[in-house]
């Protein structure tokens, strides 16, 4: 049963990151797992339901995909910035594998390309977009750089400086550059030195 919910949200996923989430029906989804509706209704609710799990399946593995590479679970506050126990090798690292999930994983690339579809047609779309890939991760790398900067608009800087580059190449691979993974390892190498350079 469970590898039947697998393979539901497996394509339904791939539907949804081909024509948007609003174009895809339940019966298009049962077609594509090889079964018929009534037996998709065994497993989900309908569409929404399938969507949940979905989004439950991408915040577990983002939560550990933190934890792997000891970084921040989520942002911290102003008296305890997340960033006081992420070094810049670690920051490098966890930000590699993030690109690299978002653009090689099978689920997560598709993910990412529904929230880009969606972003212009649904409310709670883009509110994911920009949680998973706009200003949520310029949050959480303004909170990292915090104990770096002069001051949180400092920090602010820091983090577009960090992330504007990475953002765009998710926009570069999804064009065909397959040398994106090598841009980034070259902006990661530059930001390193300029961060090493910077006074106490």
């Amino acid at each position: 049963m469970r590898d039947t919910k697998e393979r539901i949200q497996s394509e339904a996923l791939r539907l949804f990151a081909e024509n948007g989430y609003h174009a895809v029906t339940v019966e298009q989804i049962a077609a594509a797992v090889g079964i018929k509706a009534p037996s998709l209704y065994k497993h989900y609710s309908g569409k929404r339901a399938i969507f949940d799990g979905i989004v439950h399946q991408m915040e577990a593995r983002d939560l550990q995909q933190a934890r792997r590479y000891q970084m921040p679970e989520e942002n911290g506050t102003a008296e305890n910035p997340a960033g006081e126990t992420a070094t810049m090798e670690r920051v490098c690292a966890f930000s590699r594998a993030q690109f690299r999930d978002w653009t090689e994983d099978e689920f997560l690339s598709r993910f990412r390309r529904m929230l880009t579809l969606e972003q212009y047609r649904d409310p709670e779309m883009a509110r994911m977009y920009d949680q998973y890939l706009s200003a949520g991760p310029v949050g959480y790398l303004t909170d990292i750089f915090r104990p770096l900067a002069a001051s949180p608009e400092e920090a602010r800087l820091l983090a577009l400086e960090f992330y504007g580059p990475m953002f765009l190449l998710y926009s570069v691979y999804d064009g065909g550059e397959k040398n994106a993974a090598a841009l980034l390892e070259a902006h990661f190498a530059r930001f390193t030195e300029k961060m090493k350079g910077r006074p106490e």
